[in-house]
């Protein structure tokens, strides 16, 4: 027996609840479908839209889609589309290029994906002052692991985040959480303010 009234939503099935699983799908999706580009990769975008609202937009989309993607799509009005900016502006860093990033009303959030080299923390409490042969000695370090970090938002505030190691590079070793990178969740929701 359910503890909700009857005419309250559970909340599991909550607009908000909704908003983050479809954001999760989506954030996996991104990280799945970038992964099968291999490492070594640049920073990509994506921007994120309601697919029945893209539908309603540009019904041609549809020719695009798959049959079970469509039937997800009408099943579920939080269902995302992810669609891959192309021509980003030119930034020496992630942080620049997020920065010089903004959004139509239209977009309903955004992800990003970045690879990145992490130490443990008493290695990288080690490394020296001088960026450039921390660099080096970041790019040499026994330790080092390269990491893929995928990370979504949405207008709603719903964040979700996945990492894969490039040792453990498999789609059953992803972690996943909604804060797993809390200054780069901030950065890329900046980018809907």
């Amino acid at each position: 027996m359910s503890s909700t009234a009857p005419d309250q939503p559970s909340p599991a099935r909550t607009p908000q609840a909704r908003a983050g699983h479809a954001l999760a799908d989506a954030v996996r999706e991104v990280e799945h479908h970038v992964a099968a580009a291999g490492w070594d990769a640049p920073v990509r975008v994506f921007a994120l839209v309601r697919t029945q609202a893209a539908l309603a937009a540009e019904p041609g989309l549809a020719d695009q889609l798959t049959p079970d993607v469509l039937a997800a799509a009408r099943a579920d009005d939080w269902h995302l589309t992810s669609v891959e900016q192309e021509g980003l502006p030119a930034a020496e860093d992630l942080e620049q290029l997020l920065a010089a990033l903004s959004w139509p009303d239209a977009v309903d959030g955004v992800a990003v994906t970045v690879e990145r080299v992490v130490l443990p923390p008493e290695a990288e409490e080690a490394l020296p002052a001088d960026p450039a042969e921390a660099l080096e000695q970041l790019l040499t370090h026994p330790q080092r692991q390269d990491v893929r970090l995928a990370v979504g938002v949405l207008r709603t505030g719903a964040t979700w985040c996945a990492l894969r190691t490039r040792a453990h590079d498999a789609d059953d070793a992803v972690a996943q959480g909604a804060d797993l990178v809390p200054g780069l969740v901030a950065a890329v929701r900046a980018t809907l303010d």
